[in-house]
């Protein structure tokens, strides 16, 4: 009866979703605990039929045991499968055929994924890109960029929808036109921050998904976050970091890529700043230097490089440049403005006037802020702060 690993199957049947759910909803057992029962038995759904001796041989607790023999389990997991229609959720169990193979490699990969949108995005090459919650507008504007960039080469960007950092890589992506994935730390039906209810439904109107290890209802406990960054790197073939200080969630990340044997890659700071002290020690550390998507390109598995190639063809089609130069087609006074302001620190309205003065008057810079900020050339800022976009 014993087996020494969990086959993948073409189809998981019903029964067998419910098993894995109702080991996931029992009190006291963790993903390795749970993916080390099920290797004892033939079939996950084996688990409705054992008597409590033969559960308590599966070494889980007596706890656990007496929950599953009960019949709470069951009556647990059928509870939340009648739910999943309601909020358009589905699952995707460990054994599942649309469950990911690079999370099926970490040490500790989630019995049973909640998804909305679409599964398959699961299996695509992506890159997680992380990073603080408060990130200056030099590291808001890079985020979006280069996961701007690499999701426009079909490389599948992949963050936590946190503020910040996250939610400008997920923006990146969208507006390259392209799918992005969100791993959240709460239930796939409760959005956290609520604020970004609206990107949530954008990402799935584009085609992306949101992935849960957690069940439907699950409020945004603390602990859930740290535990869901091993699924962003696990899920991805690398890892991108954007900012983050030295005490930051980034760094959980950033350790689960490394035990993860994942690349990693991070974008250097002002070493002033002390959202800089994360990127800029993994750079010490040995981590890839990035300031553009070529160097993260170049360094991407050969096969993962080709196969991302064929499918955009690259090679002769390239869709999206980075370039800090102004547009020539800017009007003189666009092009003044635009010169005035910085990337990496914003200035506020009176600064620009000030700065321009002798060269436009107030109504003239006025105009040009306007045109540029339509066109996305820069970012107004709460306070009337003003920044230019990569």
């Amino acid at each position: 009866m014993v087996q020494s690993a969990i086959p993948q199957k073409a189809t998981c049947t019903a029964q067998d979703q419910l098993a894995w759910l109702a080991l996931t909803l029992t009190p006291g057992l963790g993903p390795r605990r749970i993916l080390e029962a099920v290797k004892r038995l033939e079939t996950p759904s084996q688990i409705f039929e054992l008597s409590l001796t033969g559960l308590e041989a599966l070494q889980i607790s007596a706890e656990a045991a007496h929950f599953l023999f009960d019949g709470k389990g069951r009556g647990a997991a059928e509870a939340e499968w009648a739910s999943l229609d309601a909020v358009g959720a589905k699952l995707v169990c460990y054994n599942s055929p649309d469950y990911p193979e690079r999370l099926r490699e970490i040490y500790d990969p989630p019995p049973v994924l909640w998804l909305r949108g679409e599964a398959s995005l699961l299996a695509r090459p992506s890159i997680a890109i992380v990073g603080t919650r408060h990130p200056s507008p030099y590291g808001s504007g890079v985020a979006e960029m280069l996961a701007r960039d690499l999701a426009a080469r079909r490389l599948l960007v992949v963050s936590g929808m946190a503020r910040g950092i996250d939610t400008c890589a997920h923006r990146g992506a969208l507006a390259a036109r392209m799918p992005t994935v969100a791993v959240w730390g709460t239930g796939v039906d409760v959005v956290y921050p609520k604020e970004n209810g609206k990107l949530s439904e954008e990402i799935l109107a584009t085609g992306g998904a949101i992935v849960s290890e957690v069940p439907l209802g699950t409020f945004p406990a603390p602990q859930n976050f740290p535990r869901r960054n091993r699924i962003l790197s696990g899920i991805s073939v690398a890892v991108l970091v954007v900012e983050g200080g030295e005490n930051s969630g980034t760094r959980v990340t950033a350790r689960c890529a490394a035990e993860q044997n994942r690349d990693l890659f991070a974008v250097p700071g002002n070493v002033t700043n002390k959202s800089s002290w994360t990127p800029n020690t993994l750079i010490k550390q040995g981590a890839k230097l990035v300031a553009t998507w070529e160097d993260v390109w170049e360094d991407l598995p050969s096969n993962v490089r080709c196969e991302l190639e064929l499918e955009a063809g690259l090679a002769s089609k390239p869709e999206f440049q980075a370039s800090l130069l102004a547009d020539p087609s800017l009007r003189p006074e666009e092009a003044m403005v635009l010169e005035a302001l910085r990337a990496d620190e914003s200035l506020q309205i009176d600064e620009v006037l000030e700065a321009l003065e002798t060269q436009l008057t107030s109504s003239e810079v006025f105009t040009a802020l306007f045109e540029l900020e339509m066109a996305g050339r820069i970012r107004q800022l709460p306070g009337k702060n003003y920044v230019r976009t990569l």
